[in-house]
Order: C-alpha cells, then structure tokens, then sequence
C-alpha cells in the first residue's frame, strides 16, 4: 500500500485490523481515523518531504555541535557555508 501508492486501500486493511485481536493496532487504527484524509492523501501522492526533513536535522546538527560556545551570528555562517 506505502510502496504502491495505494491510499484507496487503507479501509478495507482499517477494517480487517480492527476485525483481529491486536489492541496495539487497534489504537494506531483510532489515530489514523482521525485524519483519515490526509492519511489517504500521504499514501497516494509521490510527494515526499524527505529533503525537507533532512535539511531540518542537518542543521539541527550543527547547532547542537555549537552549543553554548557560539552565538547566532557563528551558526548562520556554519549553516550557509556548509551547504
């Protein structure tokens, strides 16, 4: 379903958990209830924000290299420079 981009197909495999004896997909069931649309919507479309994310960490990364010995001036260079 994930590797096919197959979103239609998460009812039927929300029913067919529920149906069996697993209390701990049960509540992931009831969670992705809950924004059903969007869920659907994550597994059916080819956008991934893969590079966003990593981005995200890389300068996460950085900052915390720099803790408490930089000020903000020393992280912007280090996160423009490294690119």
């Amino acid at each position: 379903m994930m590797r096919d981009l197959r979103g239609d197909q998460l009812p039927p495999w929300m029913d067919r958990v529920l149906s069996d004896d697993l209390p701990s997909l049960h509540s992931l069931v009831s969670g992705l209830r809950r924004d059903q649309d969007a869920v659907t919507a994550g597994l059916s479309t080819p956008w991934s924000s893969g590079q966003v994310e990593g981005q995200v960490t890389r300068v996460k990364l950085l900052k915390r290299q720099g803790y408490g010995r930089a000020n903000f001036d020393l992280l912007r260079k280090r996160v423009l420079l490294t690119a």
